[in-house]
């Protein structure tokens, strides 16, 4: 009627967005809750730390009713959550309650390119490991190999991050003293882009990407071979076999390419989730990034750390998968937009 025409390539996109805005808002909402109900009072360690220091409980308390009416918690839960909405929207995410005057986008600012580094590295080089060695599993006929794989694999699954962190520090830093145990860089040394600087960094950060990358490549593995597994009877494999093309085509043309689809979705969404997702990582490694400030956050219920953390790994993983969402039909021949 006005003219419009219908294009269900462009239905495909909005609605695409229109998910994400609203899944967007919802976990905004979600994410102005669940802080708050956590017990104690986000002021407690602020007043705790001030006893600890030699304060007055007079003075105490007078800079801790100056922080309520600062950090708008002297309102009642709805004109907070308004107050919270209208700071999202102009992209402020507030002042820090545990290392006041600094702003949270500052603190994340410093945390996050060190999580970024760590993590997103660590998740690639996992998820192109263990997704070729599934996939030669699942289309090899070496029994025996395949089965120390799968047992290797399973049992480095199922060790947690934190345990395998404590173990790798016992060897590499006690036993043989060759990597750093703790730290991003050496306090003795100045940051800066130079040669000595940057080998720094990368000899303490081995110990927490080799942690997370053992860990990662056994899932990666697993849920590969399941793929491979259960596409190796289809039609398009069979006749690639009668054809007589060689095996190092089909695994790759044919067999490697559409089982990859689903891993790419499962890629995007640990990139996403990235912000928050090396907690106990760096915790066992004291490793300053933004597991260590989410820590740091929960200990003195910094509520707008907290909301500035969490709302960017839950953005990242809703950004990440409408991303996918958009690039599939791009990706595989076999969709198309309107469902044709």
């Amino acid at each position: 009627m006005l003219g419009i025409k219908y294009s269900p390539a462009l239905y495909y996109i909005l609605k695409r967005i229109v998910n994400f805005i609203v899944l967007s808002f919802l976990v905004c909402t979600i994410n102005f809750i669940l802080p708050r109900c956590m017990p104690g009072s986000p002021l407690s360690g602020v007043l705790a730390r001030m006893s600890m220091e030699g304060a007055s409980v007079t003075g105490g308390r007078a800079i801790v009713e100056k922080y309520m009416k600062e950090f708008g918690l002297d309102k009642d839960l709805f004109t907070q959550y308004i107050c919270y909405l209208r700071q999202l929207l102009t992209g402020n995410l507030g002042i820090s309650i545990m290392e006041f005057p600094d702003t949270v986008a500052s603190l994340i600012a410093e945390a996050l390119p060190w999580t970024i580094g760590l993590l997103a590295t660590s998740t690639i080089i996992s998820w192109i490991i263990g997704n070729l060695l599934g996939a030669l599993v699942g289309f090899s006929k070496k029994r025996k190999i395949n089965s120390v794989l799968i047992i290797v694999s399973l049992i480095l699954n199922r060790i947690p991050y934190y345990l395998l962190g404590i173990i790798l520090v016992y060897i590499f830093a006690y036993v043989f003293a060759i990597l750093p145990s703790s730290g991003r860089y050496d306090i003795t040394i100045t940051p800066g882009l130079n040669w000595s600087f940057i080998m720094n960094v990368i000899s303490h950060s081995i110990l927490p990407a080799l942690s997370i990358i053992l860990v990662s490549v056994g899932s990666w593995l697993i849920s590969m071979r399941s793929l491979t597994i259960s596409i190796l009877g289809e039609d398009y494999l069979l006749y690639a076999e009668a054809k007589g093309l060689k095996k190092k085509r089909i695994f790759m043309r044919y067999l490697f390419r559409n089982t990859l689809l689903p891993q790419l979705t499962s890629l995007s969404m640990s990139l996403g989730s990235i912000a928050s997702g090396s907690l106990l990582v760096e915790q066992v490694y004291d490793y300053p990034g933004m597991g260590s400030l989410l820590f740091d956050a929960f200990e003195y219920r910094d509520y707008n750390v907290m909301h500035g953390i969490f709302l960017l790994t839950t953005i990242g993983v809703l950004g990440a998968v409408t991303l996918i969402d958009l690039l599939y039909p791009l990706i595989d021949p076999r969709i198309r937009y309107g469902g044709r």
